[in-house]
Formats: C-alpha cells, sequence, structure tokens
C-alpha cells in the first residue's frame, strides 16, 4: 500500500511549516498533502507559497504532491480562493467540499475526494469516479466492514472505483463550526483572534471533569481526544485491497511514525493490538480501548 502525508491540520508559523515538509521529503511517502484546510484566516502560506513548496518538495521527495482545499467555506472570498487553487493548472487538488468538486469536473481534471465529502455507497461514488475522483478517502467514521460492503457492492453492479485512502494514523477531524473554538477558549472574537492557534501547534486538549481528554479543539475544527493508530490494522487493509494509509501530521516525531508504518509494508511484523481511538474502524464508539473493541 502507499504511504501518504495528510495536509497539516493545525497552525504553524511559516518557518516551522517550511522545515516540516523538508524533512517529510526525506521520508519513504508516495503522496504529499499539503495546504490549508481548515480556516483561511491562517495564511502563514499564501496559495502562491503553497504552490511554490508543492514544487519544491515533489523535485526533492520524488512524492506525488496534492494540493488540499478548504473544508467549511464561509465568504465568497473563500470561494475566490478556491477557485484559484482548482484551476492551478499542475498540481493535482484534493476537494474537501462540494464546491471544489464543481470547478474541477468543470475543467475535465482528475482530482482526490477528501474525508469531508460525505461518501458512504458505491453509487454516490460512481457519479464522483465518472466526473474525475482518482482517488477516494473515505469519511473517518467508515468501519471496515461498511467499506468492505460498499467495495462487494461496486463489483456487484460493475461500478468501477478509485484508489481508496483510509485515514491511518493522527487527531481524527470530527466535525467543523462556523465558530472558533480556539479564540473563545482565549476569551477572543473570531475576527480578532491574534492567529492563537499558533500556540498550540498540537490543538488544546478539551477534557471531562474527570479529566479525561474527550476532544482537541483545533480554531473551527473538533477532533478527537487521542489519536487514531490503525498500524495493527495493515493486514486487514491489505486483504480488503485497501490502496494507501494517510498519516496526519503532527509537530513532533512524525519521521518516526512514517518510519514505523514503512516497517509493515516492507515485511515487519504489525502489532497485535494497539490502543487509540479506533472504534470507528471496527463499528464501534472512537474512543474503546483495545480491550472494550474486544481485540484482546
Amino acid at each position: 500500500m502507499k504511504l501518504t502525508l495528510g495536509p497539516v491540520l493545525f497552525y504553524w508559523q511559516r518557518q516551522s511549516i517550511m522545515d516540516f515538509y523538508a524533512d517529510m521529503a526525506q521520508q519513504p511517502l508516495d503522496v504529499i498533502y499539503m495546504g490549508e484546510t481548515v480556516c483561511s484566516k491562517r495564511r502563514a502560506l499564501s496559495l502562491d507559497d503553497w504552490t511554490g513548496l508543492a514544487r519544491e518538495v515533489r523535485e526533492a521527495s520524488g512524492a506525488e504532491v496534492v494540493l488540499s482545499g478548504l473544508t467549511l467555506i464561509e465568504a465568497a472570498s473563500e470561494l475566490g480562493v478556491l477557485r484559484r487553487l482548482c484551476e492551478n493548472g499542475e498540481i493535482k487538488v484534493e476537494a474537501n467540499d462540494m464546491a471544489a468538486v464543481q470547478f474541477l469536473t468543470a475543467q475535465g481534471v482528475e482530482f482526490v475526494g477528501g474525508p469531508a465529502l460525505n461518501i458512504y455507497n458505491a453509487f454516490t461514488l460512481d457519479e464522483l469516479v465518472r466526473r474525475g475522483m482518482s482517488r477516494w478517502v473515505p469519511p473517518v467514521e467508515c468501519s471496515a466492514d461498511l467499506l468492505s460492503a460498499l467495495m462487494q457492492q461496486a463489483r456487484e453492479h460493475d461500478i468501477r472505483l478509485p484508489e481508496i485512502e483510509v485515514f491511518a494514523w493522527g487527531h481524527l477531524p470530527l466535525a467543523y463550526s462556523a465558530r472558533c473554538f480556539t479564540a473563545r477558549a482565549e476569551n477572543l472574537a473570531k475576527d480578532d483572534c491574534g492567529f492563537i492557534c499558533q500556540n498550540y501547534p498540537d490543538g488544546i486538549p478539551m477534557t471531562t471533569q474527570e479529566g479525561q481528554v474527550l476532544f482537541t479543539l483545533n480554531g473551527i475544527q473538533t477532533m478527537s481526544g487521542g489519536v487514531s493508530n490503525l498500524l495493527a490494522e495493515y493486514p486487514r487493509m491489505q486483504a480488503m485491497g485497501i490502496d494507501a494509509l494517510r498519516l496526519s501530521p503532527r509537530s513532533t516525531d512524525m519521521a518516526d511514525i512514517v518510519q514505523q508504518f514503512d516497517q509493515v509494508r516492507r515485511g515487519g511484523t504489525p502489532p497485535l493490538a494497539l490502543d487509540g481511538c479506533n472504534g470507528y474502524w471496527h463499528g464501534q464508539p472512537g474512543m474503546l480501548t483495545v480491550e472494550e473493541v474486544g481485540l484482546c
């Protein structure tokens, strides 16, 4: 299976982004996604900057590079930037909103369907494949059984599947809102946030009264409190016919995560089970432990 690096979901300073991708260009990755998907106010890099960085990373790594678009469009100005992204004419785009799908299909170019697109059956998938979607990242709440059923449905109805890329490591992006939770946590207005997200390179842990981490706040995005890690599921995903595994960036030790997955795909023995927010993959609530899911 291919290893892919998803877009950075957090707000990092410009130099941190540059250093991160310089490091990732040296890792055994097949596809590298980049671009702002969460908040249009995050302007450490402009669209032209992202495009230039994409060219540099592609040349340095030999990996396919994809530019990812915003997930929640809230203003005409954001729609204009999204159109420019989709019409860049050089680099493949990941569509995280149906507006991007419309822009890309109007040009007749191939694109990636991101995890924010609500696709849960083969017939919807078929419609988008006919319009140019060459790779699909299922929503993070999709279980292995749901994906297997979708793939079986496609075979029964002679529907051509795109490449399927599973979100295999990272904080799960669960929901988006017009409100900015990070600004609210600092008693700031969204329109005068001071880019406070940069103070939290891996988001803000949100805990229960008992001290258990429940969610991770990341601007307008709500994420899982813990990390989902499907490395132990590698044999099952390979048997299912999954084409690629997505690793979602964090600010530290990302190269080690890439290496762990690469070792398994090169024949290393995967772990028997791993704790984490892995319940969705098993058709269970996301926060269940290994014991609760029934893997031990």
